[in-house]
């Protein structure tokens, strides 16, 4: 197969992923990243790399030793709790186990960039179009004017995709519930009862449709995601600044009010940072008939809650899986088709048992009911 110009939008695991194995298969690609550079902001939180989907992905990559000397296979641990901070179950995984160990996500993005041919990645490269020419061939307008012509460009560009629309209608639409995601810096040290609260994993605790989350990260630092159901506009609504850390804070209090003081922790001595994260997902299924010259990987092509804990997961074995259809293939079009017709299908699963879990998790009762039911049993 001749080596056609593919273009990636977007640097995030999906694209480096898909960036690298065609590497690996002496396939020339380049990623057009909007970022300034690679530290331009905070990567987020931690990932669970799952034995069946980016661990696989991973070993495509030729990166799996790699990533098991850089991950922490104690965020494995996970419990349950009560609103009054009650442990209802603990789960601590065995010392050999691999089968989802954590990474942040700043240090898996490193790795994957390392991995790269110097030049590979496009920064500050801010996609504003793409147009069809007629002749198998699509052309990208950057931001300030440049263009490019690729025989393929796969938008890998996230939950607000410049490239879907070439594909589908189909926008991310607001779950009913969002999350506002705190920290908590230096926890062993500063905030010792935290720290034996959450433990070396992750932590959940529901009740009356709220929820507290809490996931130990690298460096001493612990992200929280208070839980709630509110309309999209709630914090303007309450009249809430997320410029005011101090107003974000009480108002957090008065929400989870009644929550056991161990709970209510992990609010009242967090770092006087807050994000407010609204949750959206696209429809399930998401389909769209398939086109040789543009395809979509991760959460551009299936956006999902948190809840499926998949996400990047997914992302990345779309991205290798891509690539070694175009590796294989005769020819781009039959490596689109191949692609898509494996990930569809598992997309739609994936996306329902993820939007099922947001609900359940959320629901009155619902996942204090299940919990208790593990802990009796």
């Amino acid at each position: 197969m001749n080596t056609p110009r593919i273009a990636v939008i977007g640097a995030g695991p999906g694209g480096l992923t898909l960036a690298r194995v065609l590497q690996q298969h002496g396939i020339a690609v380049t990623v057009h990243e909007r970022d300034a550079g690679p530290d331009a902001h905070d990567q987020g939180g931690t990932l669970d790399m799952q034995c069946h989907t980016g661990q696989v992905a991973l070993d495509a990559a030729g990166l799996l030793d790699e990533f098991f000397a850089r991950s922490r296979p104690e965020g494995q641990d996970g419990r349950m709790l009560d609103r009054d901070g009650t442990i209802l179950a603990d789960m601590v995984a065995a010392p050999d186990e691999r089968e989802k160990p954590e990474i942040d996500r700043g240090v898996l993005r490193r790795m994957l960039l390392d991995s790269l041919e110097p030049g590979t990645i496009e920064w500050g490269r801010t996609l504003d179009a793409v147009t069809p020419t007629g002749d198998g061939r699509q052309v990208l307008t950057f931001r300030g004017g440049d263009e490019i012509a690729a025989e393929l460009v796969v938008g890998a560009d996230g939950a607000w995709s410049r490239v879907r629309p070439l594909l589908s209608t189909a926008v991310p639409q607001y779950s009913g519930v969002v999350f506002v995601e705190l920290r908590i810096s230096d926890v062993d040290a500063s905030h010792p009862g935290i720290a034996a609260l959450v433990g070396n994993g992750s932590m959940f605790a529901a009740a009356d449709g709220q929820g507290l989350i809490a996931q130990r990260n690298g460096g001493g630092l612990v992200r929280v995601y208070a839980g709630f159901r509110d309309t999209e506009d709630w914090a303007e609504a309450a009249g809430v600044s997320f410029d005011d850390p101090a107003a974000v804070r009480r108002h957090l209090l008065g929400r989870f009010a009644g929550w056991g003081p161990a709970m209510l922790a992990l609010i009242d001595e967090c770092d006087d940072t807050f994000v407010n994260r609204p949750l959206h997902a696209l429809p399930v299924p998401h389909t769209w008939k398939t086109t040789p010259t543009v395809t979509l990987i991760g959460d551009a092509a299936h956006l999902m809650s948190p809840f499926s804990g998949l996400g990047a997961n997914t992302a990345m074995l779309d991205g290798a899986e891509l690539a070694q259809a175009i590796a294989t293939a005769p020819d781009l079009a039959t490596a689109v088709a191949r692609y898509e017709a494996v990930m569809l299908p598992r997309a739609a699963v994936n996306a329902a048992g993820a939007a099922e879990g947001l609900d359940s998790f959320f629901s009155p009762g619902g996942l204090q009911d299940a919990i208790e039911e593990m802990a009796a049993s």
